[in-house]
């Protein structure tokens, strides 16, 4: 009973450490935490508007359709609160005249619910709806359950969603309308940022004697970049969408500053494939029982060098990717480093051509590292940020 408790108590230690770091960064900083507060209260304040309107104003018969819908709508884009919204009127609307149907064919709630919900139920697993297709199956519970099955009734269900619809899109398109831009252009300057971290780690450790399990690290870091990458395509896909429809960019006096191409996403991921294929050659051959013979020490002495160099690159591009919108920065410090790591890699390079004269087993290692170095330095050059 002791070590479960002590581990719960250490995951309510962690999570609240992450809560109040996360609403730490939302008061001091812009960022992914103050956006999401932005758009929670934003919600918030739709929904008491409509209900202002619906409930206070115009005392509706069923007021809480439009404080419902307009919370709902406060989406992610504004586009996303359009197309949210169109299929949002579609399945109240839906769900409601089913639901009269029901009860004008059955005379009795039971009955009505055992005819209706199956049809609403069944309607909102269409894959068109998405996730909104909940709303006609709670809508029809809602008219079945409040008794409100006349003409005039569905009259003001639709008026009083169109209502919601009105205020929750309004709110998030005149308001702070949210844009995806810092989103991706965080997640491209994590590409380079942690590639050059690991390549800093890589060196520094073959520099004073690695162990196998350090090599086994390197290349567990280097697949987690593949995640990056996820991460960097969801959050091109967010920027296109947060664009369309969105006033902000009639507002703003300057053009947000534009992203690199797709050719540069694809340039990264050849470069992590590369350094991650580079990590499990060098985890491979450490360690008491490496499967293929290690390269040897002053082979391994020329590695440090050549991935400095690389992440000296790589650093240089995350420092172009942060940049305000202007001029291009210089980029003579990337092309010196680029000379810096191709002249490494010639010196590797000649390391090869002397193993291979002396034991074909560390030529094949020493083979292998200067093949994946090289494909590092191509598809870094590649990845130039314009």
């Amino acid at each position: 009973m002791i070590r479960p408790a002590r581990e719960a108590w250490q995951r309510v230690r962690w999570e609240t450490a992450t809560v109040g770091g996360s609403v730490r960064r939302a008061f001091t900083g812009p960022g992914p935490e103050r956006d999401l507060a932005v758009q929670s209260l934003k919600a918030a304040g739709a929904a008491i508007l409509a209900w202002a309107v619906a409930g206070w104003w115009w005392k509706a018969p069923l007021a809480l359709m439009a404080p419902w819908t307009a919370v709902a709508l406060v989406q992610s884009t504004v586009y996303r609160s359009v197309r949210t919204g169109l299929q949002q009127v579609v399945l109240i609307a839906a769900g409601t005249v089913v639901a009269a149907a029901a009860v004008g064919l059955t005379g009795d709630t039971m009955a009505a619910m055992a005819l209706a919900l199956p049809v609403t139920v069944l309607l909102g697993n269409y894959p068109r709806f998405g996730d909104q297709g909940l709303y006609a199956s709670t809508t029809a519970l809602f008219v079945l359950v409040y008794g409100a099955y006349t003409g005039f009734d569905i009259l003001h269900r639709l008026l009083e969603t169109l209502l919601g619809a009105v205020i929750g899109i309004g709110v998030n398109a005149l308001i702070l309308p949210p844009v995806h831009l810092r989103d991706a252009r965080d997640s491209l300057c994590r590409l380079p940022r942690e590639g050059a971290d690991l390549l800093r780690t890589i060196a520094d450790e073959i520099r004073h004697g690695h162990d196998r399990g350090q090599a086994q690290e390197w290349h567990r870091r280097a697949r987690r970049l593949t995640g990056r990458l996820a991460a960097l395509r969801d959050a091109r896909t967010w920027t296109r969408e947060s664009l369309r429809f969105n006033p902000a960019l009639r507002i703003r006096r300057q053009a947000p500053p534009e992203l690199p191409s797709t050719e540069w996403d694809a340039a990264w991921e050849r470069v992590v494939d590369h350094l991650t294929s580079l990590t499990a050659l060098l985890a491979e051959a450490a360690g008491e029982r490496p499967r293929f013979a290690p390269p040897p020490d002053d082979v391994l002495a020329d590695v440090p060098p050549l991935l400095y160099a690389l992440a000296d690159v790589c650093e240089t591009d995350c420092a172009a990717l942060s940049r305000p919108a202007g001029p291009a920065p210089d980029r003579r410090d990337r092309d010196e480093a680029m000379d810096r790591a191709w002249e490494a890699h010639h010196r590797l390079k000649a390391r090869l051509a002397e193993e291979a004269g002396r034991d074909g087993e560390t030529a094949t290692s020493v083979g292998g590292l200067t093949a994946e170095t090289r494909q590092l330095l191509h598809d870094l050059e590649n990845a130039r940020v314009h």
